[in-house]
């Protein structure tokens, strides 16, 4: 249970980072909305994932896994579309590069927490 919520305020925190980033055009509200935002992207991500997984499995195929790059945009566009006060400035695009600095950023903070715990 722990690991959960350390990871759910990990999450929460990267969300803020790519809020920061300019060129990203990803805006939250505030850390309560990260908060939020990154439990509605985990809900998003185990539920629908796997759903979309299997009816595009062709497309990952063909594409040697680079539409799991489409796919987690579409998720991270959904969260955006949930959450007030998580919006994507530049749609589609925002969706891609905020899920892909997502993964990036979430990956090195959740590597360095787990040093400490």
């Amino acid at each position: 249970m722990a690991g959960l919520i350390l990871t759910l305020l990990v999450t929460a925190v990267s969300f803020l980072i790519i809020s920061r980033l300019p060129f990203l055009g990803i805006e939250i509200d505030g850390f309560g909305k990260a908060v939020i935002t990154a439990i509605v992207f985990g809900i998003l991500n185990a539920i629908l994932l796997p759903i979309l997984t299997l009816f595009t499995l062709p497309l990952i195929i063909l594409s040697i896994g680079l539409f799991f790059f489409v796919l987690n945009a579409i998720i991270f566009g959904l969260a955006a579309a949930i959450v007030p006060g998580f919006s994507l400035r530049y749609g589609f695009w925002s969706a891609l590069l905020g899920s892909i600095a997502l993964a990036i950023i979430n990956s090195i903070l959740l590597r360095l927490v787990a040093q400490f715990t």
